[in-house]
């Protein structure tokens, strides 16, 4: 019988709620982002519902892909981060359950998504994608609803401009008209003015019916004007009544769906591959037919007779050009004519050198199309994969991001989701446009994205699993402090529980040591500067670093149980010793007079090394100064003590 753990259970309830509802929000913005872009084609056109709404649907179909990693990443963070709030992701990690083993049922869960996301790229979204076009470009050849403004021309029926100074929105009138009319050309155009007129539409919606009242219409005729005579005519009507029939298709005719799905757009995987080799092997006869045809004709034809045969030609063009090979000298034909010839020999060669061109550029460029049509083949292909492997990798992003961040509801995720999102749209879109441009290789440019994610989901999944702080700005301080030989910080805080007290007397016989210990270490080292062959050969003592750094460490730790905040924060001027390999760069004397003779190197490392030597005297210095400070507040502090003793006594 199957069986699946509770905390496998538990798991997948706190996240498939989160993954459904993020789904859908983000599948609602790009839907929003699609509508707001195609506005334009669908206002003012009079669709029925029906058909916007079979828009949206599909529209919403193809906007599936760039939902889908979106979700993925916001859910997986959202959840971590619910668990790590809650503290409920410690209380696991505490019961000897790892955080790969936490996250095994949703990666289990989104290798299937991804399945399923491979499938329904191949299968789903092709035919979506060819509705969703069908539709949209049926919606840009509808003409728009007839709603005809006051005050200005209306040129939304084609080949006529209507202009209407004032309307009556209850009867439909129109008042003071004017209509060009250049259905027949503009040398041929009407112009129509009348006082008032009736538009409506036919029964069928294929014609418009105008009605004009008291007006008078200009009309050329260019068209009937005789060869002869250089005026045109025309003619001129008043009239009371006068009725127009214009051609005016409202209906929405819906396009064939099989345009579109002879695109890349609307084929499968196989499919598109079929399409790839045919287009591949037609490009590559045409190269090679374009290649032979270059090789086999020469720069000025010498030879060539009309009429004549291929391959007779190049025979006899082989024969005679080794006959003729050693005496014919085109040089010397050149230099002997008159320059009458000379001139128009160069005009002819110029004039074949730039007919070559423009007919092999024109080929280039019909090459380049096909080219680019294979392309779009073959990146409509790769994305079959890409999304798949996305859904994958948002997922080793988000998890470790909640589990490191801890926070959950929809504040940080949402912002850190968002923000992660538009650097992978960037790099995607980039590597897109690189590919289809051909600037890179097709499988460059659509792997681009996840080859720079990968790594990324990979660090923060081993930072998570580790505990390390990847978020605590203080380990970048520090690191940037060792990386420019800063000084790190000591941090001491007043505890709130203390186990063990601190005595001042015992406190302050420490710090006496300490600061003997100081002082023969400085003896040791010598207050100045090392010369450069005892810096080579010797440098500084390591070990006695390290014991005098564990020495300070162990003041600071028994101080730190004072109950005075004076003390603690006194304690935070304690330098952290640090054992850098610069101040004895060489292990042994041997190495060291190996380092002396390389002169410009240890030169270099004399100068570093003797600025981080000077340093560390500073530091044992201010170590000492330190503990003559920390002995006065001591000192008080342990007055203050017995004065409260004697009181208590009392």
């Amino acid at each position: 019988m199957f069986y699946i753990k509770r905390l496998y259970r538990f798991i997948l309830k706190s996240f498939l709620p989160l993954f459904l509802m993020t789904f859908f929000i983000c599948l609602f913005i790009v839907l929003m982002q699609f509508l707001w872009r195609y506005v334009d084609e669908m206002v003012g056109k009079g669709l029925e519902m029906s058909v916007l709404a079979e828009l949206f649907f599909y529209a919403a179909v193809t906007m599936v892909p760039m939902a889908l990693p979106l979700a993925i990443l916001l859910a997986s963070l959202m959840t971590f981060g619910n668990l790590g709030e809650r503290l409920e992701l410690l209380a696991i990690k505490a019961a000897g359950i790892s955080l790969l083993q936490i996250m095994r049922p949703l990666v289990i869960f989104l290798i299937f998504v991804a399945i399923g996301a491979f499938f329904f790229q191949n299968n789903v979204l092709p035919k979506s994608q060819v509705k969703m076009w069908t539709l949209l470009y049926s919606m840009r050849q509808k003409s728009p609803e007839l709603d005809i403004p006051e005050g200005v021309f209306y040129d939304q029926i084609s080949g006529y401009n209507l202009y209407v100074k004032q309307k009556d929105h209850k009867t439909g009138m129109l008042y003071d008209v004017m209509i060009y009319d250049m259905s027949a050309g503009f040398d041929n155009a009407m112009i129509i003015l009348a006082d008032s007129g009736k538009l409506k539409m036919t029964d069928d919606k294929e014609h418009l019916f105008l009605t004009l009242y008291n007006g008078e219409s200009f009309e050329n005729l260019r068209d009937q004007r005789t060869s002869t005579s250089r005026n045109i005519p025309y003619r001129r009507e008043t009239f009371s009544l006068k009725e127009i029939m214009i051609a005016f298709d409202a209906n929405f005719n819906r396009m064939d769906d099989g345009i579109m799905q002879n695109q890349y757009i609307g084929k499968d995987l196989a499919a598109l591959q079929s399409s790839i080799d045919s287009m591949t092997q037609r490009v590559d006869s045409i190269g090679n037919n374009y290649a032979n045809s270059l090789k086999s004709s020469g720069y000025f034809s010498l030879y060539d007779r009309p009429g004549m045969r291929v391959s007779e030609r190049d025979s006899i063009r082989e024969q005679k050009a080794v006959a003729e090979a050693g005496s014919l000298n085109l040089d010397s034909l050149f230099a002997g004519d008159n320059l009458q010839r000379k001139q128009l020999y160069l005009d002819r060669a110029v004039a074949r050198a730039e007919r070559y061109k423009s007919d092999y550029e024109f080929r280039s460029y019909t090459m380049s199309d096909e080219n680019k049509v294979i392309r779009r083949h073959q990146i409509e292909m790769y994305k079959k994969f890409t999304l798949s492997f996305a859904c994958i990798i948002f997922f080793f992003i988000g998890a470790p991001l909640g589990a490191i961040i801890r926070k959950g509801g929809l504040g940080m995720p949402v912002v850190v989701s968002v923000f992660m999102f538009i650097f992978y749209y960037i790099i995607d879109n980039s590597g897109y446009k690189l590919a289809r441009d051909g600037r890179w290789e097709v499988w460059e440019g659509m792997w681009l994205s996840s080859a720079v994610l990968l790594p990324l989901g990979i660090f923060l999944t081993y930072k998570a699993v580790k505990d390390s702080a990847v978020f605590n700005p203080d380990v970048y301080i520090n690191f940037f402090r060792k990386l420019v030989g800063r000084q790190e910080l000591r941090k001491v805080v007043l505890k709130e529980v203390i186990i063990e007290d601190m005595y001042p007397r015992v406190a302050i016989e420490k710090a006496h040591q300490l600061s003997e210990s100081c002082r023969k270490f400085l003896d040791k080292i010598g207050r100045k500067r090392q010369s450069y062959w005892k810096y080579c050969l010797y440098g500084y003592d390591k070990s006695a670093i390290v014991e005098l750094g564990d020495q300070i460490n162990a003041m600071v730790d028994y101080v730190s149980n004072s109950h005075s905040q004076l003390v603690v924060s006194k304690l935070m001027d304690y330098p952290i010793l640090r054992n850098l390999w610069v101040y004895r760069p060489a292990p042994s004397v041997k190495w060291g007079y190996v380092l002396a003779v390389l002169f410009p190197v240890g030169l270099l490392l004399y100068w570093v090394g003797s600025y981080q030597q000077r340093l560390l005297r500073n530091e044992v210095e201010g170590v000492i100064h330190t503990n003559d400070e920390l002995c006065v507040l001591l000192e008080k502090e342990e007055a203050d003590r017995i004065e409260e003793e004697k009181i208590y006594k009392i």
